[in-house]
């Protein structure tokens, strides 16, 4: 563990045998209905999938010269992280679906090893770290498939300049990290909204000191329609990124130890511990509590009342937000 710093078939009974003649025919029995099996979902997704893959998570560039990114209309989980100057990161996480190729792939975070735990022990794609962030990163729980451990699953993007230009094939940072926790419980639970406490929403913006995010409800598509900075979040294979869920997680962030070339600090995101919360789903926005007992265990949302938050089925965005965010 990390320093603070750093989810009918009906039988009929009947007789495979006719009735004697000689005896009128009993009425016939009512048919046994066997109890059906419950569907088993992913955890991460609530979707139908009885599959456990292996967990990928992986460190995504997010401003203007990095779109449009690869792979994220795959992920199960999209995490927005605050970096330094008041800008934002992803770490996207995968399991269910695997995309071929991600990126851009971008450096590491000290709050993405805090987040780590909740999925055992992933494989994490990153492209570099600051030197003294490097022994925190080799005592994490994680398995490090980084750029300088596994260059061989990484290359540089045709039509892209440097640094926004390194992506990475999914196939080969998983074959080297062939021990990663597959995907397990990590407190999100799906299924039908509650039925009061929600109220109609059809834009929710989050702000960052740098950075602001739209998310706007189409109820033909049924998915909360992503913009960044005032523009479509658009997907390098097609289409605006969206989702059916979309969590504004506010949690506590203050100046970690580490800071770029510019003095501007590296923002760490606390993950651990509870704090408030709005749900958007089905066009409408709930609030919701959050707690996370330690680094070990998955985060729980609740309705205000104490009852599971339940997510609409499909992928999650996950906004870690503050009222009071860090500044450079």
């Amino acid at each position: 563990m990390l320093l603070a710093l750093a989810v009918l078939v009906p039988v009929a009974a009947c007789s495979s045998e006719d009735p004697p003649a000689s005896q009128p025919q009993a009425a016939s029995a009512s048919p046994s209905v066997e109890p059906t099996e419950q569907a088993v979902t992913h955890p991460f997704t609530g979707l139908p999938d009885d599959k456990r893959k292996p967990v990928l998570a992986v460190k995504i560039e997010n401003t203007a010269a990095g779109k449009p990114q690869m792979g994220l209309k795959s992920a199960d989980i999209v995490y927005i992280e605050q970096v330094e100057a008041g800008l934002t990161r992803l770490m996207a996480i995968f399991s269910s679906k695997i995309p071929a190729k991600v990126g851009p792939v971008r450096s590491a975070r000290i709050s993405d090893l805090h987040i780590a735990p909740m999925f055992g022990k992933p494989a994490f794609a990153y492209s570099g770290a600051q030197t003294k962030m490097l022994p925190f990163i080799a005592e994490a729980s994680l398995f490090d498939v980084g750029d300088t451990r596994n260059p061989g699953a990484y290359f540089r993007q045709p039509g892209r300049y440097a640094p926004y230009n390194l992506f990475a094939t999914t196939k080969s940072l998983l074959k080297a990290a062939p021990k990663a926790t597959k995907a397990k419980d990590i407190g999100f639970t799906f299924g039908d909204a509650p039925e009061a406490g929600g109220v109609d929403k059809k834009r929710q913006t989050v702000r960052w000191p740098a950075a602001r995010f739209d998310f706007v409800w189409s109820a033909d598509e049924e998915q909360w329609m992503i913009y960044q900075d005032g523009k479509k979040d658009m997907a390098a294979e097609g289409g605006q990124l969206s989702a059916p869920t979309v969590v504004v997680q506010w949690v506590k962030t203050e100046r970690s130890q580490f800071h770029d070339k510019n003095s501007s600090y590296t923002p760490l995101v606390h993950t651990v511990g509870k704090g408030d919360a709005i749900v958007l789903r089905d066009g409408k926005a709930y609030k919701a509590k959050w707690k996370r007992a330690s680094e070990e265990e998955g985060t729980t949302f609740t309705t205000p009342d104490g009852e599971p938050m339940n997510f609409a089925p499909g992928q999650v965005w996950v906004a870690l937000a503050a009222k009071k965010p860090v500044t450079p």
